[in-house]
């Protein structure tokens, strides 16, 4: 990729899907999609249950909708965004992105110049390969704790192994087949892609935690719902 495509805000737009689990996000899902379709052409929800508004706003802002009936937890629904994204014509790349704010787009640009430059199958967002992003102490003694353990448990050697936002190429997603409905998901996308022996690398995010995620509780309690469940599977 030369210097000057480098520069054009749409260089991902025709063969990359955003693929956002979607679950009670209605003031904020609006926004997120809004902001993505800026640069993608193709983004598709999940909708996991919700019973807000969700689905409603972003299929105003430009996404596809796919719908769960009921909640069947965020594994489930990045599984069945996976296999739409897959089978879609002229999809080279698909990107998980979360729904409530936390990821920036400019990552996900990057991240993608970086799987397209080198060829790489995998890159991992990492918010701990520089100081940008602070967790809070005891999340990040949590978030720690659980890299360890999937490290241990995948033979990947990651940084941080259950940040959600992620570039995979899709002849490595086509191998994925997620059991783990809940939290510990991340860490079987882990180790299934790694059983893909395709070449992977991690790639330095920020991830903000804003006040409305925080007002959610959702910092700390996915944290620690990670370690139960990798500890219970």
């Amino acid at each position: 990729m030369d210097s000057s495509a480098l520069d054009d805000p749409r260089r991902h737009s025709d063969d990359t899907w955003i693929v956002i689990p979607l679950y009670n996000e209605e003031t904020v899902i609006g926004r997120v999609v809004d902001e993505l379709r800026a640069h993608f052409e193709h983004v598709v929800c999940i909708d996991d249950g919700s019973t807000d508004a969700s689905i409603a706003a972003a299929a105003a802002a430009g996404a596809r909708i796919i719908r769960h009936p009921v909640n069947l937890g965020q594994g489930a629904a990045l599984q069945t965004g996976f296999e739409y994204a897959v089978n879609q014509p002229g999809a080279r790349y698909l990107v998980t992105f979360d729904a409530d704010g936390q990821h920036r787009i400019e990552d996900a640009m990057l991240m993608l110049d970086l799987a397209k430059q080198e060829d790489v199958a995998i890159v991992f967002g990492s918010r701990f390969l520089d100081d940008r992003t602070n967790p809070g102490v005891l999340k990040r003694i949590v978030l720690k704790t659980a890299v360890w353990v999937t490290n241990k448990t995948t033979g990947l050697q990651l940084t941080d192994a259950h940040n959600g936002l992620r570039v995979i190429r899709t002849d490595a997603a086509a191998q994925i087949h997620l059991e783990q409905d809940r939290m510990a998901h991340a860490s079987e996308i882990v180790l299934k892609l790694g059983r893909t022996k395709l070449p992977w690398r991690e790639f330095p995010v920020e991830v903000l935690y804003t006040d409305y995620s925080k007002a959610k509780g959702q910092s700390l309690l996915n944290s620690v719902n990670i370690l139960v469940d990798l500890l219970v599977r």
